[in-house]
């Protein structure tokens, strides 16, 4: 992995889930990072605005949006490293507002990569999912497996990835694609499975869920970050996608069980017709094959199941007020 020191990173996305995790980790790292993050008028910062003090100071937050091909290419400019993390990521949001989702997926990752290419950037991660390979037909899941389309939002990230491989293969353009599989941890938001379950069993009699068949390869956040930060530099992954999963899976129903035994509450699960995906939308099985990443980077995850959950329990019962667990966040 690259020495950080001196590096100047952008990170789009910064102030989410996994992108305040990868600036926070970069900055301890030694890091100068930029961090692009959606301007509202509230001067929203997400989750970097509970960074410490000593963190924060050492941050330039740049806002903007992704569809504004001016505000990205400012944010490019003067970058050895790009992170493009930023992206509409809720499932069902994209059944409700398709357009909206391929205008910020696809159109901002075009804007992203032509700003990198215009200014000579060094290395850009484009940062992928596991929902492109929708429905498992052969497990564990490599990199050849077929892509499918199964929702407006994988539909995105797939032409998003198609945008980075042929800007890979026109101009020569640095880039990489990772698919992280399902990734959890602390600062998650509840339109995803394990905060869902987890603010549903602390405050509630019964955990209202969608499909409890479906299994899942969860990767704690920081392996997420460590894997993506192992993957710049790294010659053999420039112009393809790569995955980026523990190679274990668990079904939901499983997965609500373990945390309810954790939580230590009698919980009921109930299956809640409004959460089932459309059938033919539905993901049955994700099980990531990470032997590309671990050859060329030397990236394994690190952190168990139930350590990552005790985590992110712990984190959610200090945090509970971020959540509204009678709500179905979309």
């Amino acid at each position: 992995m690259i020495d950080w020191k001196q590096r100047n990173v952008l990170v789009t996305g910064a102030g989410g889930f996994i992108g305040s995790h990868l600036t926070e980790t970069l900055v301890k790292a030694g890091a100068s990072v930029r961090a692009f993050v959606r301007y509202s008028s509230r001067g929203d910062l997400g989750f970097i605005g509970s960074f410490s003090p000593e963190v924060r100071e050492k941050i330039e937050v740049v806002f903007g949006d992704l569809t504004d091909p001016q505000a990205v290419s400012n944010a490019v400019r003067g970058m050895d490293v790009v992170f493009h993390l930023g992206a509409l990521i809720a499932i069902p949001y994209s059944y409700v507002n398709p357009v909206h989702v391929v205008q910020t997926n696809v159109l901002g990752t075009t804007y992203i990569l032509e700003a990198v290419r215009q200014h000579q950037v060094g290395y850009t991660i484009n940062i992928s999912t596991s929902e492109v390979y929708g429905t498992a037909q052969y497990v564990p899941i490599d990199e050849n497996h077929p892509l499918q389309g199964q929702s407006p939002y994988s539909a995105s990230k797939i032409g998003a990835e198609k945008i980075a491989e042929s800007y890979y293969r026109s101009f020569g353009t640095p880039v990489a694609t990772l698919r992280p599989f399902n990734t959890y941890g602390p600062r998650q938001s509840a339109r995803a499975v394990i905060p869902s379950i987890i603010t549903q069993a602390l405050t509630r009699d019964e955990i209202h869920l969608g499909s409890l068949t479906p299994t899942r390869d969860l990767n704690f956040v920081l392996d997420t970050v460590d894997g993506m930060m192992h993957a710049v530099g790294e010659e053999g992954l420039l112009g393809r996608s790569t995955n980026i999963g523990t190679g274990t899976e668990i079904s939901v129903g499983d997965l609500a069980s373990k945390i309810v035994t954790m939580i230590g509450r009698d919980v009921r699960v109930v299956q809640d017709t409004e959460r089932l995906r459309p059938t033919k939308s539905e993901v049955e099985r994700l099980l990531a094959d990470s032997r590309m990443m671990r050859q060329v980077t030397g990236w394994s995850s690190k952190i168990s199941l139930d350590e990552g959950l005790a985590r992110t329990i712990e984190w959610i019962k200090g945090n509970i007020a971020l959540y509204r667990p009678k709500e179905y966040a979309v």
